[in-house]
């Protein structure tokens, strides 16, 4: 009797989950959450390309979030801040 070989398809998770989107006066706004390590990050993309990525604690998330420029110039960040146009 030969034994059967029974292949399942390998099961992936994504690198990041998307939690959050936003988009205001062309800049881009997004929090991560990477199932794997269980950290989050909050990624910020401007119509330039433009872009800076901090990784966030989850007491502070959503005001990371909110405020992105404010915590990434907290955290001696150099960005260029958006143009109050």
């Amino acid at each position: 009797m030969s034994a059967a070989i029974i292949t399942f398809p390998a099961r992936s998770f994504p690198a990041r989950r998307e939690l959050a989107h936003r988009r205001v006066n062309g800049i881009d706004v997004t929090l991560w959450w990477s199932p794997g390590d269980d950290t989050l990050a909050v990624t910020v993309i401007d119509e330039a390309g433009d872009s800076f990525e901090l990784v966030v604690e989850p007491h502070e998330a959503v005001d990371v979030y909110e405020h992105p420029y404010a915590y990434a110039a907290f955290r001696g960040l150099h960005t260029t801040l958006p143009s109050a146009a």
